[in-house]
């Protein structure tokens, strides 16, 4: 069942010398997993913006958004609160309360909910998230993936129908933004809610995409199911997007590309065993030939670990 229908959608921000957004049509389906991809400055956050309605730019507008059927500009402002959900990219942003307690009751708060359902639910989404040991820190001690965890849940809380987010990983590090990866994965399977992600770290979310829209200047150019990309690079091969793709994704798009598009590195890997023999066992070592030639040369260094410890000085050389 169709949950969002984006039909001839165009925005241009004042005094732009071309559009953010060109003629954009697409729908997506209830629970669907959608990954949005694409250079930088193609138009995926200005596209993720304009489906949350209380922080769409300001611009010249053209076409039509709608939500479960009514037009997103029609649709009251408690339902868009409540039903669709957004998590920008960098954590501070979102974070408004000085606990992380009172950052997830506080949109349910404002919404004027009752006090007990507010304390049930918060205490749902620190059990689901795994928040339990730091629900009652300041959110100014979290670290980076905890405070963007806690965006997270805090959306969560009002129990949305659709997930927006504009690249939630981009300011983590690796295994925090893997953790937040794992973690839509697990909103997505348990409770079905329908997530459109705008992210670079494809490697990571293609496997878990049912569809993948690719932008390109403003303009959709790819959308539909993760293994068919290569059949656009096939069609269209100036778009360097090709190279951002996951590895699998690559080498099959280099190979004679028969048969299903591999998608993870095991699926890669399968293809390779099953339609290429690897005949060479090892590979011959070249002499090792030593240059007498200085790459880095360092005099009288001065070096202390602590203010009261005594000056350590060493002369190095390397070769």
């Amino acid at each position: 069942m169709e949950i969002l229908h984006i039909k001839n959608l165009s925005f241009a921000y004042p005094k732009a010398d071309k559009k953010a957004l060109d003629n954009v049509s697409f729908s997506v389906e209830k629970g669907e997993f959608i990954v949005l991809c694409g250079k930088s400055g193609c138009g995926k956050s200005t596209l993720l913006k304009l489906l949350k309605k209380e922080i769409s730019p300001y611009g010249m507008l053209s076409g039509e958004i709608t939500y479960n059927g009514v037009s997103l500009s029609e649709t009251d402002t408690r339902t868009s609160v409540e039903e669709i959900g957004f998590v920008m990219q960098n954590p501070e942003s979102g974070i408004v309360t000085d606990t992380v307690w009172h950052e997830l009751a506080f949109t349910l708060e404002n919404l004027g909910v009752d006090t007990k359902i507010i304390r049930r639910k918060v205490a749902e989404m620190a059990s689901f998230f795994g928040i339990e040991e730091w629900f009652h820190k300041k959110t100014a001690e979290l670290s980076g993936g905890q405070k963007q965890l806690l965006n997270l849940a805090a959306v969560m809380v009002a129990n949305p129908k659709i997930l927006l987010l504009d690249e939630p990983t981009a300011q983590l590090d690796p295994i925090s933004a893997s953790s937040f990866i794992s973690t839509l994965k697990k909103i997505n399977l348990e409770l079905g809610l329908t997530v459109i992600l705008a992210e670079h770290r494809l490697e990571e979310v293609f496997p878990l995409a049912d569809r993948v829209i690719m932008l390109k200047d403003g303009k959709k150019e790819f959308f539909d199911k993760p293994k068919n990309i290569v059949s656009y690079f096939n069609a269209n091969p100036e778009n360097d997007m090709r190279f951002a793709m996951p590895s699998a994704v690559r080498i099959f798009s280099e190979l004679e590309n028969s048969g299903i598009c591999p998608i993870t590195v095991r699926e890669g890997r399968q293809y390779i065993t099953n339609n290429y023999k690897n005949e060479i066992k090892t590979l011959e070592q070249k002499a090792y030939t030593h240059i007498e030639e200085k790459v880095v040369e360092l005099k009288e260094v001065f070096f202390r670990y602590s203010r009261n410890l005594p000056e350590r000085e060493k002369q190095q050389r390397f070769k």
